[in-house]
């Protein structure tokens, strides 16, 4: 399923949108065959980087692209402005949580210093890192592995899946969560293709009623 483009014109400053929630930073990752992961990882300093159409598109493609190179199903996803939420299930005995991370996050850097560079360098400064030795990068994703889950039972992924798709309206970006554009809650929803389509077929062993999801 492709995407599609939108404008990110960060030159505008950076909006509010509310509270924004904190996420645990230390994070050990098991490689367990079978299991789903349910990942949460933000943007440098919790900035809302991922308010912007271009950036929550070049998100999805990363998201595609890597799903494609480790052979993962995407069960849910949600991109909010200054985090994302995924759950994924790999289809192999041996993955890697971390090269799967990296393969989210690498490109979504790139094309962002790239956009900088070009159109608006003023931005670089909200980028910017110094780290202890004196080197300055700069930074889309905050540091650290951010939030991973193992999931290995029906009602952990109903429950994990059902708050992903809820958290726009916790937040009050929208009334319901098939309106979040940037979700897979659409799909559930309505039935219907958003920007990019979660990988249902391997969730026959459940049930879907009004958009919420069931064990069998």
């Amino acid at each position: 399923m492709s995407v599609e483009p939108g404008q990110f014109i960060p030159d505008e400053g950076i909006p509010s949108f509310g509270p924004v929630p904190r996420f645990r930073k230390t994070c050990r990752r098991w490689n367990a065959e079978g299991h789903a992961h349910a990942l949460t990882f933000s943007c440098f300093r919790q900035q809302p980087f991922l308010s912007r159409d271009r950036t929550r598109t070049w998100f999805l493609e990363a998201l595609q692209e890597a799903g494609k190179k480790h052979s993962f199903d995407v069960w849910a996803y949600v991109v909010m402005p200054e985090h994302v939420h995924l759950l994924i299930r790999p289809r192999e005995a041996n993955y890697s949580i971390s090269a799967i991370l990296a393969d989210l996050k690498q490109p979504v850097t790139r094309r962002a210093l790239e956009f900088l560079q070009a159109s608006a360098r003023e931005f670089f400064s909200h980028m910017r890192d110094e780290q202890p030795k004196g080197k300055i990068v700069h930074r889309f994703w905050q540091r650290g592995g951010g939030y991973d889950r193992n999931l290995f039972n029906a009602e952990e992924v109903c429950e994990k899946i059902n708050y992903i798709h809820d958290n726009p309206v916790r937040r009050g970006l929208a009334k319901d969560p098939a309106k979040w554009l940037w979700s897979s809650a659409r799909y559930y929803f309505e039935r219907t293709d958003g920007l990019l389509a979660p990988d249902l077929e391997s969730l026959k062993e459940f049930r879907l009623r009004d958009g919420k999801l069931y064990p069998r």
